[in-house]
C-alpha cells in the first residue's frame, strides 16, 4: 500500500524510529522532568503565559527556557543543512548525531536540574523537527501529532469522497506515525520507573539507529 520512499531520511523506517524517539522524550520531559512538554511547545507557552499574567517568574523559566532552546535547536540545523560541505555524512545525519549526544548528556544531568534536562531535550527535539520535516513527500512531524492528525484526517476524507489512492496512502502514513508516536510515549512510561533520568537513553539508541539506517540508501547532500 505504501510505497518505498525515494530518500532514505523519508523512509518509513526512519519515520517509525524518530516518531518512537519522539514519544520517548516527550513522555520522559513530562513525567520525569517535572512536567514541561520537550516537543509540545504550544503547552509549554500556553503553561508559560498562565504563570507569566500571576507573576511566577520562576515559573515562567521553568517554562520558557524550553521553548528558547527548541528554537536555538532549529536554527543550528538549518546552519548545519546551509554549511555542511562532508560528503561523508549527509547532512541530516550529522543532526542526527548532535541530536543523540544531546541526549545522552541529558541522561546525566541530575534529577534536581531539570531546567537544564529540559533546555537540552527540546533542543534535541528542535534539531528533530527541522531535519525531518517529510515523509514520502508528504509534510509530516515525528515529535508532535497535531500536524499529522489534522492532514491524516482531511486525507482520509478526501479518500472516501474521491477514492484517490494516494490520499489513502497519506492517510495511512499519517494515523502510522501518531501510532508510533503514541507506542514511544508507552515504552518510556513502562520503562521510567526502572532507568528514571537514564530513560532519555532510549531516545538516543533509536536516534543512533537512524543514523545508521540512513547510509543504506544515501540521498545527495544537496536534497
Amino acid at each position: 500500500m505504501i510505497r518505498r520512499a525515494k530518500q532514505e531520511s523519508e523512509s518509513l523506517e526512519i519515520a517509525s524510529l524518530l516518531a518512537l524517539a519522539g514519544g520517548i522524550m516527550d513522555a520522559y520531559s513530562y513525567l520525569v522532568r517535572d512536567h514541561v512538554f520537550a516537543n509540545a511547545q504550544t503547552g509549554n507557552m500556553l503553561l508559560f503565559g498562565i504563570h507569566l499574567s500571576a507573576g511566577h517568574w520562576i515559573e515562567c523559566l521553568h517554562y520558557g527556557v524550553p521553548v528558547a532552546c527548541f528554537a536555538a535547536g532549529i536554527a543550528l540545523c538549518h546552519t548545519i543543512k546551509l554549511s555542511t560541505k562532508e560528503e561523508r555524512f549527509h547532512w541530516r545525519q550529522l543532526a542526527l548525531a548532535i541530536e543523540a549526544a544531546f541526549l545522552v548528556i541529558v541522561a546525566f544531568i541530575p534529577a534536581g536540574r531539570s531546567l537544564w534536562a529540559n533546555g537540552l531535550t527540546s533542543f534535541a527535539c528542535g534539531i528533530q523537527v527541522q531535519a525531518f520535516r517529510k515523509f514520502h513527500g508528504r509534510p509530516l512531524a515525528t515529535t508532535m501529532c497535531i500536524g499529522n492528525l489534522r492532514s491524516g484526517t482531511q486525507s482520509l476524507v478526501s479518500w472516501v469522497n474521491e477514492g484517490n489512492p494516494a490520499s489513502l496512502r497519506h492517510c495511512l502514513l499519517s494515523f502510522y506515525v501518531i501510532v508510533c508516536f503514541v507506542i514511544g510515549a508507552v515504552v518510556g512510561n513502562w520503562v521510567r520507573p526502572a532507568l528514571g533520568i537514564r530513560t532519555i537513553l532510549l531516545s538516543a539508541a533509536l536516534l543512533a539507529v537512524a543514523f545508521l539506517v540512513m547510509f543504506v540508501d544515501r540521498e545527495s547532500p544537496e536534497a
